[in-house]
C-alpha cells in the first residue's frame, strides 16, 4: 500500500479490529483518514448492537486522532439487503445477504456519498487485496486477488464489484499474514478493539435464529420429511424455512444426523440425507445469472477456479455462456451443496 500522498480517504469503520486497523495503517502511511460509521438497522423488534460498535469505532477514530462520521443508511438496507433476504426465502432459494450488503450498500451508497464529499477513495477491511495491472494491454487496470491470509479471505463476497469500484477503493489489510498479525498491530497500537471478539453471522439478526426471523414474512406449510430411501422421518414447517444442506435446526429428533438434500415443492416434501452419505448433494454443473465481471467479458469456454460458499477451496471448472445469455459452470470434480439462489465466485 503506497502512501504519503496525502489523499483524504473514508474508512468504513464497523467498530471491529480489522477496520480499526485499516484506519491506523492508512494514518502511518500518510493519508487523510476519515472514519465512517454505518448504521444499517435499527428495528428494536430484532436488536442489533450498533450503538455499542458505533461507540466502539468512534473510541478508535478519538484514539488514532481523526475525524469521524455516521452515514444513516438503515432505509436503504432494509429495502435492498433484508427485503432480498425475505424475497429469495420465499422463493425456496439461499440468499447472500453479505454479498448484496457490500453492492448495494458499502461499495454503493457509501461509495457514492464519501466521493461526493470530498473523499479520493474508500478503504474497508476486508481480507482481499488490490492488483493494479501495469502491462500495455490493460495499462492501469485493477483486479482482486485473494487475501494473503487464505482462512479469513473475503473475495468470495466482493464479486459483484466492478472496475469503476475497484478503482476507488484501498484494502490496507489483505496483505497482512494472518489475523493474530493483525491484532498484534491493533494491541502495537493500543486501539480499543484490539481484543474484541469478531462479529459471526448477520448483523442486523443478532443471535436471532434465520428462520425466526422470516416466519413472519414467509407462508407455513407443514409436510413431511422423508430421506432419500423414502421413509417418512419428521414433519416440516414449509419449505421455504429450509436450505439445501442444512444441517442444523431441521426438526429430525433421535433419527439423525441427516442434512437437506432436496426441497419437492409438488408434493411439499423435505428429502434428507443422512451425513454418512454425501452423494445426493454432489453436482457437476450449476447455471448462473446475474454474472459479473470485473473487466470485459471472457472469451469461452475458458478454464477458471471456482468456489460456491465462503471458505470452500477453489476448484479447477470450465465456464461457457448458453443462448438464454445465462452462463454454465462446469466443475471437473463433483462439488456439494450447489443451492439454488447462492453465490459462485
Amino acid at each position: 500500500m503506497k502512501g504519503n500522498d496525502g489523499k483524504r480517504i473514508f474508512v468504513a469503520m464497523s467498530g471491529g479490529v480489522d477496520s480499526s486497523v485499516a484506519a491506523l495503517l492508512l494514518k502511518n502511511h500518510g493519508y487523510q483518514a476519515t472514519g465512517v460509521f454505518m448504521k444499517n438497522w435499527a428495528d428494536p423488534a430484532w436488536p442489533c448492537p450498533w450503538e455499542e460498535e458505533r461507540r466502539d469505532a468512534m473510541r478508535v477514530c478519538a484514539k488514532l486522532e481523526i475525524p469521524f462520521e455516521t452515514f444513516d443508511f438503515t432505509k436503504e438496507y432494509k429495502a435492498k439487503v433484508v427485503d432480498y433476504m425475505i424475497r429469495e426465502y420465499s422463493l425456496g432459494r439461499t440468499p447472500n445477504p453479505d454479498v448484496i450488503c457490500n453492492k448495494e450498500i458499502k461499495f454503493g451508497l457509501f461509495l457514492e456519498k464519501a466521493l461526493g464529499m470530498g473523499a479520493d477513495m474508500i478503504a474497508t477491511g476486508h481480507y482481499v487485496r488490490k492488483f493494479l495491472i501495469s502491462n500495455f494491454q490493460f495499462l492501469n487496470k485493477c483486479k482482486l486477488l485473494r487475501a494473503k491470509d487464505k482462512n479469513k479471505d473475503q473475495s468470495y463476497f466482493l464479486w459483484t464489484l466492478k472496475q469503476h469500484q475497484i478503482e476507488k477503493c484501498l484494502f490496507p489489510i489483505g496483505e497482512i499474514e494472518s489475523k493474530a498479525k493483525v491484532r498484534e498491530i491493533a494491541c502495537d497500537a493500543n486501539l480499543p478493539t484490539a481484543g474484541k471478539k469478531d462479529s459471526q453471522g448477520i448483523c442486523f439478526m443478532g443471535p436471532v435464529d434465520v428462520q425466526e426471523f422470516i416466519k413472519p414474512f414467509v407462508k407455513s406449510n407443514i409436510g413431511d420429511i422423508v430421506t432419500t430411501a423414502g421413509v417418512k422421518v419428521g414433519a416440516h414447517n414449509g419449505l421455504d424455512f429450509y436450505t439445501i444442506g442444512q444441517r442444523k435446526g431441521i426438526g429430525i429428533g433421535g433419527t439423525g444426523p441427516y442434512y437437506v438434500a432436496r426441497k419437492d415443492y409438488k408434493s411439499n416434501t423435505l428429502v434428507v440425507a443422512p451425513v454418512s452419505d454425501k452423494t445426493a448433494l454432489e453436482s457437476k454443473s450449476t447455471l448462473v445469472s446475474d454474472a459479473s465481471f470485473v473487466g470485459d467479458e471472457p472469451n469461452v469456454p475458458i478454464d477458471i477456479q471456482a468456489s460456491i460458499r465462503y471458505r470452500n477451496d477453489p476448484t479447477p471448472a470450465v465456464l461457457s455462456k448458453l443462448e438464454d445469455g445465462r452462463w454454465q459452470v462446469e466443475f471437473k470434480n463433483p462439488v456439494s451443496a450447489a443451492a439454488p439462489g447462492q453465490s459462485v465466485e
